[in-house]
């Protein structure tokens, strides 16, 4: 019997349907997903007590939405020197927000770590981590101001800022280095 291509697509997706209803039945599946939300819990109970304010308050899921308004900076800013930094974090937009280009907050989630075996002890050095790109976003947006462009080209061209970033990337990628990847059996 001959398929199209998309009876053949729909065809893959079904079977492939099938085995994640399998896989999330199985104690590893469950217990990962429980490892997911004691670290996002870590994640967000740390980011409270180093003074960051949090759009719920906290988290009762996979993921944490930092709202960086009341430190005076922005998650473009932010998003941008985490990723200079060797850290994934995504600018979201907050409640009350008044413009998508400059989100008042970050998003962090916690399954791409878990899925490397970091446990919620490794989450709050991942906070101060996440911390002092905040404030090397804080310092370079007192000598630039508000336009991103100046802000960007700061990040590039400044030998103090440069020589902070470099310290924090290096720390984050040793760290990181110390956990497996998933896919690798060499770390």
């Amino acid at each position: 019997m001959l398929k199209t291509a998309s009876e053949k697509v729909i065809s893959l997706y079904s079977d492939s349907s099938c085995f994640c209803i399998f896989q999330a039945q199985t104690p590893m599946f469950k217990e990962y997903q429980q490892q997911v939300l004691k670290n996002a819990k870590a994640m967000a109970n740390a980011l409270l007590e180093a003074g960051y304010s949090l759009v719920s308050g906290g988290t009762d899921n996979h993921l944490v939405l930092l709202d960086l308004r009341p430190k005076g900076i922005d998650g473009a800013r932010v998003e941008k020197v985490l990723e200079i930094c060797s850290i994934t974090a995504n600018k979201n937009t907050c409640p009350g927000d008044k413009s998508a280009l400059k989100p008042g907050g970050l998003r962090l989630g916690a399954p791409a770590l878990t899925s490397r075996n970091f446990k919620e002890g490794d989450f709050v050095k991942v906070v101060k981590f996440i911390d002092r790109g905040v404030q090397i976003a804080l310092e370079v947006q007192r000598a630039t101001g508000d336009v991103m462009k100046e802000f960007l080209s700061h990040l590039e061209t400044n030998p103090d800022t440069k020589a902070k970033i470099d310290s924090l990337r290096g720390e984050v990628e040793s760290f990181a280095r110390t956990f497996s990847m998933p896919g690798f059996d060499e770390r």
